[in-house]
């Protein structure tokens, strides 16, 4: 049996939307083991920009290449904006309907990286992949952030990740996302300190 890694999926979804001409970027557990602390993954998370007219086809060209997760794959998919499939080898891939606007942004902004030797694929930046930690909110996202803040020793564009949090804090009722980053920042600065 042949074991395929999350980077190695990671790859193999990469090169498939690269064909596809679909702009993409991979989030999740490898962009965090990337910009912050290595931490253990299962799986891909991949955000995609696809026009509304052309999302049925998409769906139906990942389905053709990817095994569905869930019996009702597209249904789900339809409603939640959200594509679970997994590649031949069994890993989870997440992929998710990016939003105009933002989103655009997000892509525009992606770096590409050849990891381990295999095919350059695009990551998050270290700023939007904050900012989707900070919406999320969880325990593990609010550690995440202070990670990927030390590891890059504050060197990341700070304002940027200011502004779209004001823009996001209206919509997000279940936390305070501006909050969850000074604090992460805050917490930064002193372990930075501490280690000078």
């Amino acid at each position: 049996m042949i074991v395929m890694t999350p980077l190695q999926a990671a790859a193999e979804i990469a090169e498939f939307l690269e064909q596809q001409g679909i702009a993409y970027v991979l989030l999740g557990g490898l962009a965090v083991q990337y910009w912050g602390e290595p931490r253990t993954t299962r799986d891909v998370d991949v955000t995609v920009l696809v026009p509304q007219e052309q999302q049925e086809r998409f769906f139906a060209e990942i389905l053709a290449r990817f095994r569905p997760r869930l019996p009702d794959a597209l249904d789900f998919a339809r409603r939640h904006r959200v594509l679970l499939v997994e590649t031949q080898h069994g890993v989870p891939v997440d992929i998710s309907l990016g939003i105009p606007g933002y989103e655009e942004e997000v892509m525009r902004r992606a770096i590409s990286v050849s990891l381990s030797g295999l095919p350059a694929i695009r990551l998050i930046s270290a700023e939007d992949l904050i900012i989707h930690k900070c919406v999320a909110g969880r325990a593990r996202d609010r550690e995440d952030i202070e990670n990927i803040l030390i590891r890059q020793q504050l060197k990341l564009d700070l304002a940027y990740i200011r502004q779209w949090l004001r823009d996001f804090s209206p919509l997000v009722d279940t936390h305070d996302v501006q909050a969850i980053f000074e604090e992460s920042v805050q917490k930064a600065q002193q372990a930075l300190h501490q280690t000078r």
